[in-house]
């Protein structure tokens, strides 16, 4: 069935990162799954201010809110802000620079 969200209204519970990921300290995140099909799964997923490292999986995301940046294995830093698109790839090790509070709305392959 078809339909529509408002990525701003939906709540999402943030939990304390492990101190192998939390890089600064009092890092949080959190993720909402708002729908699925066959082949994909879409959700929004937030990061508090702080630094934290991660194993990425593949997918596609729209930055909603907040600023930082991604900084990958070769280098490459991925500037975050309201509006960036961006894709990860599964197995990228990625550090996550956080400014201000980000969300995104995510999509990525379903697990099978």
């Amino acid at each position: 069935m078809a339909s529509v969200e408002d990525p701003a209204s939906i709540v999402v519970i943030h939990e304390p990162l492990g101190d192998d990921r939390d890089i600064s300290g009092g890092v949080t995140t959190g993720s909402v799954t708002i729908g699925d099909t066959d082949t994909m799964t879409i959700g929004i997923w937030e990061h508090s201010v702080g630094v934290s490292t991660d194993t990425e999986n593949d997918e596609v995301f729209v930055v909603l809110s907040g600023r930082g940046r991604i900084l990958l294995q070769d280098g490459s830093i991925l500037e975050l802000g309201p509006g960036t698109v961006g894709r990860l790839l599964a197995g990228e090790q990625t550090r996550w620079e956080i400014d201000e509070p980000l969300r995104k709305v995510w999509v990525a392959a379903r697990d099978r």
